[in-house]
Formats: structure tokens, sequence, C-alpha cells
């Protein structure tokens, strides 16, 4: 092994943007490969923002990571979305970009391998990692390439600088350093924060002003993550255990509150039918399935009926483990979380629809 790969193997650093992977064993197989590296720096899912809050606060430190990973190579890209203020500030900066659509499953990893190969970017399909390379899904040789985002390198230099022992002063002993979260919606002051695992999830909240008392509902690591109640969150942990009582993981990093003046339901429908939008068009499960869930929790809301509940649930069961990329197990947990969470909500439409119904009658 390396003895970066060794220091980052003894640090315990795991990639930053969901996935959670060891770090130390990309960056081996990157550097046994020659592997060329992207930099994720899209922020893709719904309410991230850190990587770009990397590429703004701590460009210099990004760019030791990089070369600690990849040498310096002009074969190193820097993935944006098109025209986003983070692509403005990588190009002002003589920074080569991969400008990738403003779309969600854009910045998914092999979306962005795919786009820098000259194809689309859209996920593929990966038998094996394309840190070893491969082929893309018309047959066409992938170099080995490697991505990592932002905020991991920015770890790996700080790794490299401080030690290992102190990013282990951090966090648990399972998921330990320091790690940032974008934290917003109904808070005072949304932004970016540094905070860790294992530190409750209310005292995370209180970075940016804290839950209010009137806040009923709050998303957990965007359209991928899971739906809490208020009442959970105050008593909840940031740290995969803590998170997995409820359906879901830290994820990349990702908390918004909920504004309790708009009806949850809605907020629900409104992210499913984004969700549906985002699809890559290649699969059943993204094709099909997510419009037919995101048609049936529409279908629920303007005319609610046991069925139809009925139905939500079936079709989250049918997602659940299926499509190209992680897009439609994630909006599925999503979904999931929420028939979960707005139970009473939802029982309360299909009690108030069937007393109408039995007024209507007298």
């Amino acid at each position: 092994m390396t003895q970066l790969a060794q220091l980052l193997e003894e640090a315990g650093l795991t990639g930053r943007g969901g996935a959670a992977f060891p770090t130390a064993i990309k960056v081996k197989a990157a550097i046994e490969k020659r592997a060329r590296l992207i930099v994720n720096v899209c922020d893709g899912e719904v309410g991230a923002a850190k990587d770009g809050w990397v590429v703004e606060h701590h460009l210099d430190e990004l760019l030791d990571g990089v070369a600690l990973v990849a040498g310096i190579s002009p074969h190193t890209r820097f993935a944006a979305h098109r025209g986003s203020a983070t692509a403005i500030r990588l190009a002002a900066a003589g920074l080569p970009v991969l400008e990738v659509p403003d779309r969600y499953v854009s910045s998914e990893e092999t979306s962005l391998i795919s786009a820098a190969h000259g194809g689309s970017a859209r996920p593929m399909t990966k038998r094996t990692p394309f840190v070893y390379g491969g082929r893309d899904p018309q047959g066409r040789r992938v170099r080995p390439t490697v991505v990592l985002n932002a905020e991991t390198l920015w770890r790996v230099s700080q790794i490299t600088q401080r030690g290992a022992d102190w990013f282990r002063s951090f966090g648990t002993a399972a998921e330990p350093g320091p790690r940032l979260v974008a934290i917003g919606g109904y808070v005072a002051r949304p932004g970016v924060y540094q905070s860790a695992a294992g530190t409750p999830l209310a005292e995370v909240i209180g970075l940016a002003g804290g839950l209010s008392p009137d806040v009923r509902y709050l998303g957990v690591g965007g359209l991928g993550g899971i739906v809490m109640t208020a009442a959970e969150a105050r008593y909840a942990i940031w740290d995969t255990p803590g998170m997995k009582a409820y359906g879901g993981a830290i994820g990349p990093g990702i908390i918004t509150i909920w504004n309790p003046a708009e009806n949850p339901v809605d907020t629900v429908n409104r992210m499913l039918n984004y969700g549906a939008a985002e699809s890559a068009g290649q699969c059943g499960p993204c094709m099909f399935g997510l419009p037919a869930l995101a048609e049936q929790w529409r279908s629920f809301v303007d005319l609610p009926s046991a069925s139809a509940q009925r139905r939500i649930t079936e079709r989250i069961e049918l997602l659940n483990g299926r499509g190209a990329c992680a897009h439609p197990m994630g909006v599925a947990r999503f979904a999931a979380s929420a028939v979960r969470v707005l139970e009473p909500e939802l029982t309360g439409r299909l009690v108030g629809r069937r007393y109408l119904e039995g007024a209507s009658h007298v």
C-alpha cells in the first residue's frame, strides 16, 4: 500500500459525497492504475452546498489534496454544473472545468466519467469500479478514472498536514473526522458548517440557529435521504446508527428544515415530481417507476383512499434495489420515510374524505 493510502486508512477517512466508501481503497487503486482524477464539485443533491463552499474558502488546500492523489496531471478535471458560481470560480482560477448539465443525475460518479470521455452525463452500469478502467454502454474503452468530491480531497490535505490522530480526534471510532453539513430551509442562519458524526442532531441544527418551536418536519440527506419529525430530531444522533434507526444515514451532509407554514404532504409531492423529472431515462425504474410513484402520491393527495395509499407503498417496494444507479432507490427511501412520518397527515386526509362522503349521503 502506498504511504498516502496507508495514512488515509489509519485516519479512517471515507468519501464525503454520501456513499461513505473508504478513501484509502480508492486512492490506492488510483495510484496503482495511474487513474485520471475527476474532482466532483457539483453539489448535485437537493440542498447540497458544501463542495462549492470548499472551492470558495479552501481552494489552495483542495488543490494540495488533488496533487497528493493525482500529481500534477493535465488530465485532472473539476466537474461542476454548467454556468454555476462554482464553475465560474474554478475557471477564473485557471482550472480545467468539466461542465455538466444542471441535472440531478448528471453529478453521479459514472455520469461524470461518461462526460469526461466524450459521452453524455448519464449514469453507466459498472461491473467493476471504473478506477480499474472498463467499457461504456456502447463498448468504448473507459480509461482508469477515479472520482472524489471536493470535501474528501480537502480532508486528504488536512490529514497529511495534521496527521491521522488529529483527524480521529473528531467524530466516532466508526466514523471519524470532521465533516461539513449544509443546513438550509426554515432556520435563522442557513449555510455550511463543520460538525462530526456522533453529535446530537439538534446540536448540529443549532449551528444554524436551531429548531423553532413551530417546526414539525425536516429532511436529512436530500432527495435520497429521509423525512423526520422535529420531535425525532430533538433526540436523534447524527451518525449512521442514529440515522439508520429512522431509515436513513448521514449521507452527503444535508439537513433541510421544512417551513411549518407549508403543507408537508405538498412538499413531498414537489420532491417526488422533481425526482421523476430528473430521471436519466435509461432504465425502467427511472423512466416508469418514479413517474408512477409521483402520480400515485398526487392521486392520493387529490383523492384520498385506502387503495391509493396502498399503491404508494407497493410502488416503493418495487423500486427498492432497482435501477442502473442509486436514484430510484434513493427516491423510494425518501418516499417510504414520508409515508411513515406523515401518516397522521395522510390518515387525516383519508378520514376527512370519508367524512365528506358520508355527509353527502345525509
